[in-house]
């Protein structure tokens, strides 16, 4: 008998096919007596070694650098010293391997969540390397994906960065998880890859494995037993969207309204490929990958080298380049910033100046060398602004710095309700929806439980969004967003309708909202989005829509 889970879409498209579940982890045995201290120090050690050896092998041959970096810091993790200090002294106390590894992870895993932030989200990583281990110590299979030889519908619990990272796209055909939310692992390597996903869908783990499945990664519906006719429908809709997937050209409506289609990008690999050379730009150059794992900040020229790489591999394109985003979720040892109570609402993004404005004036120096360098045309960008303030002074330190244009990004309320004051200052805006999310309904973007609030089909966050827009008509300045909202085609048209100027995503996701919005005109955008304005819920914003919207050409 068919059944119908509801989860929520994290990653648009629709995918059918049979469910195969991720391999669970071994349960532990009854602890058991060492008799012999060193062997069961050798035990545990060539485990872990072989969990470390394993993930290196995995990086080595993950097609994307993303993927390959995710898996190297799970190896680190593995072969840690301190971690495998902390095993011996409890085998060394009497525990067997396998335990004595499940202790361990155990304490560092406290640590990490005590530790909040960025650190608590890692979890998940520890999680996964210590089942590998024990299974490794118990010398039976790692955990993890399936690989039948067969395209497949993925299901899990929830999806560790191991599990994700090197994800074959030609087999997996969708993702659908019991726990996560919007911004988690599983929701960005989706994206990354273009596949469909749902994630918090109650119910997935209870589907047998084998049952055929149908998956919207747009509504978050995930329908079981689907039938041939569902089948055939299904991969007859995703073909429409492939084909419609090859197309190029700028952003526009039926009648030639423009909307530009840029990329979010960290760095300069992103911007190669096919996919990547159809967008007019970037709308979101994030800088912080240069920032992360050190103790003291890059100088001038290194920062300055790195930026140039990117601003030549976008070729005459213009380029927004985001300052510094750290803080919060992103900590950075160098701006010893331990102890906040709630570093969410803390000092970050362009509120670390306020500790520490030489970081600032020395990324906005880098940024205008490597514009002058390449001859590129670069705008730049701050995080975290909240009053018309806090963008006048931000303006003020760029342009002293010799770059013309800026803008901020609207992430709180705050800045949304004050939009046509901040354009006082500053040259554009660019909203940062996963943010504004999480501070429009104080719901912690990492809390899978509150997952649905920071639905970007939200009538309240579409609100603010509109108000931006407005504010950027009358301004005559422009208004684009760069949150994920961006990269769902159907919501792209709401956002046009609204009157966003331009959409950043990532290259996949290009050629899906391309066709969207060839589908519809001003005046269709205009309708869909006061359709969602007036919905009552984000579940039925977003299925008033879709009843109205017409289906992209094929």
């Amino acid at each position: 008998m068919p059944e119908r889970l509801t989860g929520i879409g994290v990653s648009p498209g629709l995918a059918a096919g049979p469910l195969l579940r991720v391999a669970p982890a071994p349960r532990l045995p009854e602890p058991a007596a060492v008799a012999d201290v060193e062997a069961e120090l050798t035990r545990a050690a060539a485990a872990l070694s072989a969990v470390g050896t394993e993930l290196r092998r995995r990086a080595d041959s993950a097609g994307r650098r993303e993927a390959a970096a995710i898996l190297r810091a799970q190896a680190m993790i593995a072969e840690d010293p301190l971690l495998r200090d902390t095993i011996a002294e409890a085998v060394r106390a009497g525990r067997d391997a396998p335990h004595a590894i499940a202790d361990a992870f155990a304490e560092h895993r406290r640590a990490f969540q005590a530790a909040g932030g960025h650190l608590a989200e890692r979890v998940t990583d520890l999680d996964d390397i210590r089942d590998r281990a024990v299974a490794a110590s118990l010398g039976r299979p790692m955990p993890g994906v399936p690989t039948p030889g067969y395209p497949y519908v993925l299901a899990a619990r929830d999806l560790a960065p191991a599990d994700t990272a090197d994800l074959d796209p030609e087999l997996v055909l969708a993702l659908v998880t019991e726990l996560g939310g919007p911004t988690s692992h599983t929701a960005i390597l989706a994206r990354s890859l273009g596949l469909p996903a749902v994630v918090s869908c109650a119910g997935t783990l209870a589907v047998p494995d084998g049952t055929v499945v149908r998956v919207d990664g747009a509504s978050g519906e995930v329908l079981t037993d689907a039938d041939e006719a569902v089948v055939a429908a299904t991969r007859a809709a995703a073909a429409r969207s492939r084909r419609a997937g090859r197309s190029r050209g700028p952003g526009r409506t039926a009648d030639g309204h423009e909307v530009r289609l840029l990329l979010n990008v960290g760095s300069a690999a992103e911007l190669r490929g096919e996919e990547a050379a159809g967008a007019e730009g970037v709308g979101l150059f994030r800088t912080e990958l240069l920032f992360l794992g050190r103790n003291t900040a890059p100088g001038i020229e290194e920062q300055s080298r790195a930026y140039a790489e990117v601003f030549a591999a976008v070729d005459s394109r213009p380029v927004v380049i985001r300052t510094l985003d750290a803080g919060a979720d992103k900590p950075l040892p160098f701006l010893d910033q331990a102890g906040e109570p709630n570093p969410a609402l803390g000092v970050r993004g362009l509120r670390i100046a306020r500790r520490r404005p030489e970081v600032l004036r020395t990324q906005l120096h880098a940024i205008e060398l490597a514009a002058r360098r390449t001859g590129a045309e670069v705008r730049a960008m701050a995080p975290m602004v909240a009053t018309a303030a806090e963008a006048g002074e931000f303006a003020s330190i760029a342009r002293g710095a010799g770059l013309d244009t800026v803008g901020v990004m609207v992430e709180v309320p705050a800045a949304a309700l004050r939009a046509r004051r901040l354009l006082d200052e500053i040259d554009f805006l660019s909203v940062g929806t996963n943010d504004l999310s999480q501070y429009a309904f104080a719901a912690d973007r990492q809390c899978g439980d509150l997952a649905g609030l920071l639905d970007p089909w939200q009538p309240a966050l579409l609100e603010l969004i509109a108000g931006c827009a407005t504010a950027g008509r009358t301004a005559g300045k422009p208004v684009g967003v760069c949150g994920e909202a961006a990269a769902d085609p159907l919501l792209a048209v709401v956002l046009t309708g609204l009157g966003v100027s331009s959409l950043s995503m990532s290259p996949r996701a290009l050629a899906p909202v391309r066709a969207a919005l060839a589908a519809h005109s001003l005046a269709d955008c205009e309708r869909l989005a006061a359709l969602a304005l007036a919905a009552g819920d984000a579940e039925q914003a977003r299925a008033a829509v879709r009843r109205a919207a017409r289906p992209a050409p094929d």
